[in-house]
């Protein structure tokens, strides 16, 4: 492989008062000594700094020209820096720090898959951004950001590259895994990596990659066509979608093997997304579905140390399925072509990204239909512009707000989580590929 650079208070202290005169002295009477006043000036201490955050957007202005990242500040959703990266991106992912992140940028070219790694912060230049080269079968379709590189799913070499980060990014060394790898799922600080695999026969796997060892310690049986993977906040459980058995496959993290008290659980058809709302203990699934889509909302809690006297199975080191774990809770009818869903994290709200809605008389744009999670209930659709690609759902004070990208528009919608409309848009110059948030 090669590898080549492509891209390069005062606190102003103030006394409380000023002495008349700076000869003035006071005399203590009976003690034959002379007093000064003195004025001591108290530095004012605020509260500890916030991480700021921010969204990275990646868009294709298209006919081969170079692509571009965008750094928008969530408080004013203002542009704050715009980079040049590779031509043709295909897939991008952000390992969430307090400054910004590490970004990686997955790009089509007649040599092969090309990588890009730079920093996202306010002063991103395009002279900071790395080009690396993988291998000219490599085919990548996916890729998954950590906090020390990046997992990248190889489907021309049925294996997961491991990349770490650098000035550029290399690749470490090749996990072979079954054939078709769609997704690597873990967190991004995490010291095991799942690979899901669509295999070549009706069964799909995952093999867990342990980066302590730098092996594959197992492969797990999953369901047919899996095609992405989430895990849960405390990673004790994995949760795997298979597109063609509607399932979901539940893999205990921690004992490293299907989860034995629900190692699957049924969900609608052709369920492609999903996101975990630690909250609630709740996972969102989203179905894509053969004509309309829909949302199933399963309970996924754990025992814990207030249940142990009630459930002695329980292992607080290692939690077993709480009695309502798996529950579908309910099924929350979509429209047409969902393929995405993210939720706040304060438990309250999902929205989902559909493509467009069989009522609506205007279907040159896109929804995204908000569900309230206490009601299970649909409670607004907000046209976005463009048909959406990709969404992301961020937590604020005194409001949070949802960003979408589209395929085919070069804006991205910013939605009001208060008033659950669209309120603005931000001209990203490229048709939409991905956007990212390096914070809650």
């Amino acid at each position: 492989m090669a590898s080549e650079v492509r891209y390069g208070k005062k606190v102003l202290a103030k006394a409380g008062a000023v002495l008349a005169a700076a000869a003035a002295l006071v005399p203590l009477s009976g003690c034959g000594n002379t007093y000064r006043a003195v004025v001591s000036s108290i530095n004012p201490v605020g509260p500890a700094s916030q991480p700021q955050k921010l969204l990275a957007v990646v868009s294709d202005p298209g006919s081969g020209q170079p692509g571009l990242i965008t750094v928008v500040d969530f408080s004013g959703d203002t542009v704050l820096a715009i980079a040049n990266i590779a031509p043709k991106p295909t897939y991008f992912d952000l390992a969430p720090a307090s400054n910004g992140g590490t970004g990686y940028s997955l790009h089509a070219s007649s040599s092969g898959t090309v990588l890009n790694n730079f920093d996202v912060s306010p002063t991103l230049k395009t002279n900071i951004v790395y080009s690396t080269t993988l291998f000219s079968n490599a085919n990548a379709n996916s890729l998954f950001a950590t906090s020390s590189g990046a997992f990248v799913s190889e489907l021309g070499r049925s294996a997961v590259g491991q990349i770490v980060g650098g000035s550029p990014a290399s690749l470490r060394q090749e996990y072979d895994v079954a054939a078709n790898p769609q997704y690597v799922v873990g967190l991004t600080t995490g010291t095991r990596y799942y690979a899901i695999s669509q295999g070549s026969g009706a069964t799909g796997s995952v093999a867990a990659i342990d980066t302590s060892t730098n092996t594959i310690s197992t492969s797990i049986n999953v369901g047919t066509q899996p095609v992405y993977g989430v895990m849960t906040a405390d990673s004790k459980r994995v949760f795997v979608m298979n597109k063609g058995s509607n399932t979901v496959s539940v893999i205990n993290s921690q004992a490293n093997t299907a989860d034995a008290a629900h190692p699957t659980i049924t969900v609608g058809t052709a369920p492609v997304w999903a996101d975990v709302v630690s909250s609630i203990n709740e996972l969102l699934v989203l179905n894509q579905g053969s004509t309309t889509s829909s949302l199933s909302v399963v309970n996924v809690p754990l025992c814990n140390a207030n249940s142990s006297t009630s459930n002695p199975n329980c292992d607080t080191n290692n939690p077993v399925d709480a009695a309502d774990f798996g529950t579908v809770v309910a099924t929350v009818p979509l429209g047409t072509n969902c393929t995405q869903v993210s939720a706040l994290q304060d438990g309250t709200r999902a929205y989902v990204m559909c493509n467009d809605d069989p009522t609506a008389p205007d279907a040159s744009n896109g929804l995204v239909y908000v569900v309230n999670l206490t009601t299970n209930t649909v409670t607004a659709k907000v046209k976005v512009v463009g048909h959406p690609n990709w969404i992301t759902a961020v937590t604020g004070t005194p409001k949070g707000k949802v960003y979408t990208t589209a395929s085919d528009s070069h804006f991205l919608t910013v939605i009001d989580t208060s008033t659950d409309t669209r309120y603005t848009t931000i001209d990203i110059l490229g048709n939409g590929v991905s956007v990212r948030r390096n914070a809650q």
